[in-house]
């Protein structure tokens, strides 16, 4: 009973996880901010849908749907779809029309639908028929590598290609690891240290604003609400 959460990691440089997920006797989650958008299909009650769920700034509530199974891409920081601007989408998302149980639309052509196991080999169609493209810059901000273009132009790229500033993915990407590692029963002083919060309050202002639990609830082993996907 509950959300039930599979993923894994993909060695394409255009994903960042591949997720699937059952629901049973669960109507509400804690959707957890994400610096990633997602490619999530679903099916309840025999209709499948298609949704593209941007990045989300800040926790919420969030309804489930009884008794559905769900699979998504999330994609790498950077990737992108230029006919559907990821800026647009924060805290947002955009239905995919004229889905049927083996088929989608979408940039103009039918598409047949992906699953858990091969969503690798979808996706470099995608990138094939220039569906998907990918703005290299982004990646190598994160690494911290010099860029030869200005701050405001590295800013406006960032953005454009994520929806997100870097600080604000920053942000949801240590508040969401440090959530992993209280979950796996870290000391918090050692959480503070080791992911460079001032202090725990600090830390505890994070985890309410990105993953909406206290460092307490974290630490229940079954909490009456479930997370959406955390990794």
């Amino acid at each position: 009973m509950g959300l039930e959460v599979e993923s894994r990691p993909s060695e394409s440089p255009y994903i960042e996880r591949v997720w699937r997920s059952r629901s049973d006797g669960v109507d509400q989650m804690t959707s957890i901010a994400a610096s990633r958008w997602d490619l999530v299909f679903w099916e309840q009650g025999g209709q499948v849908c298609v949704g593209v769920q941007g990045p989300v700034s800040r926790a919420s509530p969030a309804p489930v749907p009884a008794e559905a199974t769900f699979f998504g891409i999330s994609f790498s920081l950077g990737t992108m779809m230029p006919h559907l601007p990821v800026h647009g989408l924060v805290d947002g998302s955009a239905e995919i029309p004229d889905v049927t149980p083996g088929s989608f639309w979408l940039k103009g052509s039918h598409w047949r639908l992906p699953d858990y196991d091969n969503a690798e080999w979808f996706v470099r169609r995608l990138v094939r028929e220039g569906v998907l493209d990918r703005d290299p810059i982004v990646a190598d901000v994160l690494r911290g590598a010099a860029q030869e273009v200005s701050e405001r132009t590295l800013q406006r790229r960032f953005v454009a290609a994520t929806g997100l500033t870097r600080g604000a993915v920053r942000q949801i990407d240590r508040a969401r690891q440090a959530a992993i590692l209280i979950q796996r029963g870290e000391p918090i002083q050692e959480v503070v240290h080791r992911l460079g919060y001032f202090d725990q309050p600090h830390l505890a202002r994070s985890l309410t604003r990105y993953v909406g639990r206290t460092a307490t609830q974290l630490s229940v082993r079954q909490p009456p609400e479930p997370l959406s996907l955390l990794y």
